[in-house]
């Protein structure tokens, strides 16, 4: 037993030996160093938002599991935030907002952070919009083609603010920040338009096609994640993956690097990286898109593609 002292807070550490990643040998000791090294750059992306731990007791490879409801046993100076459920019912979700509340989650094994689009005060109305780019393989280039492309519609033709970033796992998120006032059905509907245009575009490529049989060897671009209550992964958590993969922020400019693939950085190479650069989604919050626009651009291209 360990006891980490943070925020005026001392939370107790337990097993920091047992192996969390058994290809690699990283413990559980080694996933409380990372996120408490990499918290002033994780935590203001959890910031008041809802998460949703992935809990790995003994590690990844054993038995996991999702959880929402905060338990009955975490201490009263987490913040909670209590969202009414679509059956009528109550979640008390987690607000990961600072450093001890971290430490305390990683030491239940969350070692997966996922994270509502959303936030406390507006529960209802999302100020991100991701776009979840899924290959039907392991081919990264396809991936990093339909990133680009999306890129040009939302950017260029649009005219509007977009992020990158790998996933860690498979593919990347391309994600627009939204003003306050826009609402989980605008922003589902708009991902949706922009999706189709894009599939249209080069329907041998991109699908939208939810049933995976019928997707083929098309890459997936998925934006279901836009919707009440749904999550995404969190800016530089780990995944549970061989090697530590971490979700990893990236400038534009870095998709022309032949040897980036959606795991290139992990648990032993990123600092070696935010050594070099800052948080390419630093500034994030200074772009946000408004319900206005987005209205606009609905009806600007839905009137171009009527005729």
């Amino acid at each position: 037993m360990k006891k980490i002292e943070s925020g005026g807070r001392t939370v107790e550490i337990s097993s920091r030996d047992k192996t969390f990643y058994p290809d690699s040998g990283l413990t559980k000791g080694d996933i409380l160093d990372y996120y408490l090294q990499i918290a002033d750059y994780i935590l203001p992306h959890l910031k008041n938002r809802p998460v949703t731990m992935h809990r790995f007791p003994d590690g990844i490879g054993d038995k996991e599991f999702y959880q929402k409801q905060a338990p009955g046993y975490f201490p009263g100076w987490i913040d909670l935030v209590k969202v009414k459920n679509r059956d009528g019912g109550v979640t008390e979700y987690v607000l990961c907002n600072n450093r001890e509340t971290l430490i305390y989650l990683v030491n239940q094994s969350s070692i997966v952070i996922h994270t509502w689009l959303s936030k406390k005060k507006r529960l209802e109305n999302p100020d991100r919009m991701i776009f979840d780019l899924d290959p039907a393989g392991d081919d990264f280039e396809i991936v990093k083609d339909a990133a680009k492309k999306l890129k040009r519609l939302l950017g260029d033709e649009m005219n509007l603010e977009n992020y990158i970033m790998t996933t860690g796992s498979r593919g990347l998120h391309v994600v627009v920040p939204l003003s306050d006032y826009v609402s989980f059905e605008k922003s589902q509907e708009f991902s949706r338009f922009a999706a189709e245009i894009m599939v249209e575009r080069e329907p041998d490529k991109f699908t939208t096609n939810v049933r995976k049989e019928k997707r083929k060897a098309k890459l997936y671009i998925d934006t279901a994640r836009n919707a009440f209550g749904q999550t995404a992964i969190a800016p530089y958590s780990l995944r549970a993956l061989k090697n530590a993969p971490i979700a990893t922020p990236l400038e534009w400019g870095e998709l022309d690097n032949p040897g980036l693939d959606p795991q290139t950085y992990h648990i032993k190479n990123i600092f070696r990286r935010l050594g070099q650069k800052s948080d390419p989604w630093k500034k994030m919050g200074q772009d946000r898109v408004s319900l206005k626009s987005l209205e606009s651009l609905l009806e600007k291209f839905q009137s171009q593609d009527s005729n």
